[in-house]
């Protein structure tokens, strides 16, 4: 029996594409190292299950998960699902995983195709019988709970091609997000964020949007509202002709009846009308053809001649027989999720024939068209024929005015005359309803004429030329992530500009917490690039976000790679450096304007090769006369780096002095050579972003790295002479930097309380003790987070890793208690003494050690950090 030991949805570009992908390791059980090729009979059984494979590849060639990704992306399409194709990159398969990764539309229902592949697998390889059709009319009815209506289809796939990014804002509903942070609309159906309430609510109101209109000096038929059919009797009496009866506030023309020119036909019009509300509207009926007009902000971008459902006799089949063939045509389908929509052979269309001396099983002469319907909406089975080009301006000026008058930026306009190409004044024609949200198949796909892109025409109302994006700067790396984001955000808001920034401490709006916690996956940022605040972001990206959900966003205008080095290895399937640097080059391959790159680390310059073309590579380095720096610089290219002290912004063979390392507050004096580093990298991310290098400088020379603004990133205390520095550092390559940073600072001694969290390996443990054991003239090791160890064993290890690097006694000691150790520590040091606290995870955990022996001085740390 196979089971799901894992499943993922990749929403963003990640470890395996750049494009969304469910990711799923499955337990094989029994059927472990099975190739499906080799089992008897598998392809043709499979074949006959689901013949549209057939034109596939041989699904059973392969592993197990290349034919369950077969069966699933075909079990998708077969339920309706629209599956566009994916390039997945290559990346190592454990021999001992079934692992399968596969494009998606819908999330629900990739999820439940994948089940019911597992069970058709399972039961093709055991010669077992399975319902396919059961389960996929289970993910037909999922689709159609998923499925995004044809109108909203259209809008969206017009701002896919102009690059605007889009947002779901729940999974069935039809409520987007276009575009990002502060330049952000919204869209449902064809509502747009800027639609006036009080204009839905007007044109909801059909006789207020004839007085409107009216008092505007734009032509609408005569009329009034009634609540009883001898009321409306009386009102079609004192208009002396055929008149409309219709609904006062229902839409897609239900329960509309026209040319009722009897009392008769009155009463059975008003029946009718009062099923779908209590007032109804009595109006002079309009001779002519009916026309919808679409209206987007200042001008007209389509009109349609809508015709009323019909059939068109062939001298043998019934009326009833004749709509059914008509509605066996893969252009119709129920409501709004297709072309066009099947035609109700109901009671109004039964009124129609019966008009017309016919019913439901009259047979009509061959060429006789009949018609079912007396309005011509699309909704209840019309057609649209396109005649935009046909439109006079003076009728477009009115229906432009019609709008406005109402107050709506998207609008269809419904003209009634008999002859669109002909000004409306010189033939009696008039606006007989101005609506909401209307819908755009008419001109997207009409049945005649030429297709207009309605879509996009409400898009350009909405964005312009703008593509809705705010800039984004991402960060990655293995250390010195959260530094560099706050750098970035610091200096980008010293400009004036609304800042949001994602950290391993939370989620920031102009430099305010919103969201505590670690806050450097997808949620998080998503939560920002929803903000309608924000004009630009910076987002720190950390491995785990990227592998648990891609990245939130499908590009970004900066990608910072800082460093890769050894920290979750063994973890998520992610064992070498080199697979590492895949999962950080995730964030590199977004970047469509710049990339920032480590000259010093050879994973991070391997990924300048793979950069798409046109995104420039920015380097930094705190060595001007690194090669790989030189050779990028005589090439022309840009990079920041440390010459003699000073930051330097150099292009080619222009260099421009920023300002003295010594200026920045987050280097300790030039000690900490890491967050020196930090800050070129920041300042590159900034230059490739667009700002001025006086901008730059600002924002450097004015961040302080203290436990309020930057918490666990080198915190410096004073303790009765002590230096005590607090520090997030948990691998190899940040207790190193820790520690050459505390031979600046120190006069005397070094003492390092050192612990890591408990998943990482064994040897991973034993190398940071060996690291903190050369480092450091003391080492205290605690113990923080085990994360399924047993108590001491992380501890344990680390030491003995400290011991193999450095024999001699007294030198290694053991305080399991985070407290504890930080008392211990300090009994060991003397003024002038430098303690490193490392693995820190709140500043808290310093308090509480000396708040017994210095309480005054807990208490003003305390109220320093608040």
């Amino acid at each position: 029996m196979m089971n799901i030991l894992r499943q993922r949805f990749l929403r963003g570009p990640n470890l395996f594409a750049d494009t969304p992908c469910m990711l799923t390791l499955v337990d094989p059980g029994p059927l472990a190292g099975i190739v499906p090729a080799a089992i008897p009979g598998l392809h043709a059984r499979l074949t006959a299950l689901l013949p549209s494979l057939r034109s596939y590849p041989d699904p059973a060639q392969g592993d197990l998960g290349d034919l369950l990704e077969h069966l699933t992306l075909e079990l998708q399409s077969l339920a309706g699902s629209e599956i566009g194709s994916v390039e997945k990159r290559a990346v190592r398969k454990d021999p001992a995983q079934c692992r399968v990764v596969c494009s998606y539309q819908f999330e629900r229902v990739a999820s439940q195709a994948f089940d019911l592949a597992l069970r058709v697998a399972a039961a093709l390889i055991d010669g077992a019988a399975v319902d396919v059709e059961a389960g996929l009319a289970e993910l037909k009815d999922t689709v159609a709970d998923c499925a995004i209506g044809t109108s909203t289809g259209a809008v969206l796939a017009a701002a896919r091609r102009r690059g605007i990014p889009l947002i779901r804002m729940t999974d069935t509903a039809n409520l987007f997000q276009l575009g990002w942070g502060s330049r952000q609309k919204r869209l449902q159906a064809t509502v747009t964020g800027n639609t006036s309430y009080i204009g839905v609510d007007i044109a909801s109101d059909k006789q207020l949007t004839k007085t409107l209109l009216e008092q505007a000096g734009l032509p609408v038929p005569e009329g009034d509202t009634v609540r009883s059919a001898d009321d409306a009797v009386r009102v079609a009496s004192r208009i002396d002709g055929p008149v409309t009866v219709k609904p006062l506030d229902a839409n897609q023309g239900k329960g509309v009846t026209t040319r009722c020119c009897s009392e008769e036909d009155v009463r059975t019009a008003f029946a009718h009308a009062r099923e779908h509300a209590r007032t109804i509207i009595v109006e002079r009926f309009l001779k002519g053809r009916d026309y919808r007009v679409l209206v987007t902000g200042n001008k007209v971008a389509a009109a349609s001649w809508r015709r009323p459902p019909h059939v068109t006799g062939d001298g043998v089949s019934t009326i009833d027989q004749l709509v059914a063939a008509e509605n066996s045509s893969p252009a119709r389908g129920e409501g709004h999720t297709n072309i066009l929509t099947r035609i109700p052979l109901d009671d109004i269309a039964l009124e129609v024939l019966h008009k017309q001396g016919m019913d439901a099983d009259s047979v009509v002469p061959a060429g006789t068209l009949v018609e079912l319907r007396g309005n011509a909406n699309l909704s209840t089975g019309g057609t649209a024929e396109d005649v935009t080009d046909l439109l006079p301006r003076s009728t477009a000026q009115i229906c432009i005015r019609a709008a406005k008058t109402i107050g709506l930026d998207v609008a269809g306009i419904d003209i009634v005359c008999e002859d669109v190409a002909r000004p409306l004044a010189a033939q009696g024609g008039g606006i007989i309803e101005v609506n909401a949200a209307p819908g755009i198949r008419m001109h997207q796909y009409p049945s005649a004429g030429t297709p207009r892109d309605a879509g996009d025409a409400i898009v350009e109302s909405m964005f312009g030329a703008s593509d809705g994006r705010i800039p984004l700067i991402a960060v990655t790396g293995t250390n010195g992530k959260t530094t560099t984001t706050r750098l970035i955000e610091h200096a980008a808001r010293m400009t004036g500009l609304n800042t949001g920034m994602t950290t391993t401490e939370g989620v920031y709006i102009n430099g305010e917490l919103t969201m505590e916690g670690d806050c450097t996956g997808y949620h998080s940022a998503l939560s920002l690039l929803t903000a309608p605040d924000v004009d630009l972001a910076v987002l720190e990206s950390a491995r785990g976000g990227i592998l648990k959900r891609g990245l939130a966003f499908d590009r970004c205008d900066v990608s910072v790679v800082l460093n890769v080095s050894a920290d979750h290895l063994g973890l998520d399937g992610v064992d070498t450096l080199e697979e590492m640097a895949m999962v950080k080059e995730v964030v590199a391959r977004a970047a469509s304007r710049a990339v920032v790159l480590n000259a010093h680390d050879p994973l991070c310059v391997e990924m300048a090769g793979r950069m798409a073309p046109g995104v420039e590579i920015l380097y930094f380095s705190l060595d001007d006369s690194h090669p790989v720096l030189r050779q990028h610089l005589a090439g022309g290219g840009r990079a920041v780096y440390l010459r003699q002290r000073n930051v330097v912004l150099a292009h080619g063979r222009h260099e421009q002095r920023l300002l003295d390392e010594r200026a920045m507050p987050v280097s300790m004096n030039g000690v900490a050579r890491y967050n020196v580093a930090n800050a070129l990298a920041a300042s590159a991310a900034l230059v490739a972003a667009g700002f001025h290098t006086e901008a730059i400088v600002a924002g450097l020379s004015t961040f302080v790295s203290d436990g309020k603004n930057n918490p666990l990133r080198s915190n410096v205390f004073d303790i009765g002479g002590v230096q005590v520095v607090v520090d997030f550092a948990h691998n190899c390559a940040a207790y190193g930097a820790l520690s050459e940073m505390a031979r600046g600072m120190a006069a005397g001694q070094i003492v390092g309380v050192v612990s890591a969290p408990g998943d990482r390996r064994d040897q991973d443990l034993r190398d940071i003790g060996q690291v903190c054991a050369a480092g450091f003239d003391t080492v205290v090791v605690y113990e923080s987070e085990s994360r399924g160890r047993p108590a001491g064993e992380t501890a344990r290890l680390i030491a003995e890793g400290a011991r193999s690097a450095s024999p001699e006694p007294g030198r290694l000691h053991c305080q399991l208690d985070a407290h504890e150790a930080i008392r211990f520590a300090l009994r060991m040091c003397s003024p002038g003494d430098v303690l490193i606290f490392g693995c820190g995870s709140s500043l808290s955990e310093l308090i509480e050690a000396i708040r017994p022996d210095m309480p005054l001085l807990a208490e003003k740390i305390t109220a320093d950090i608040a």
